[in-house]
């Protein structure tokens, strides 16, 4: 166990931003299966610019890289664009 003030705030704060970040990558994994198993051509478009925005979010916090956000908008607008 930590014996520096500094390091037991370090530990709380790492365990708060572990768990948002979890958060927030699961919301987003659950959004783009969403988008994948939608079958309406509009409803997907109105929720592939919601995506995007979710995958950019997350591609700017370092949460995910940034070649695997584009890769995943790249899937999704051909995806959506080819129904």
């Amino acid at each position: 166990m930590a014996n520096h003030k500094s390091a037991l705030k370090r530990i709380r704060s790492n365990e708060k931003k572990r768990v948002l970040n979890r958060y927030q990558h699961k919301t987003t994994r659950n959004a783009i299966k969403a988008l994948r198993l939608s079958t309406d051509k509009s409803d997907a478009y109105s929720k592939l610019a919601g995506v995007i925005s979710m995958i950019d979010k997350l591609a700017k916090k370092n949460i995910i890289h940034n070649n695997k956000a584009s890769n995943l908008k790249s899937k999704l607008t051909k995806h959506v664009s080819a129904m």
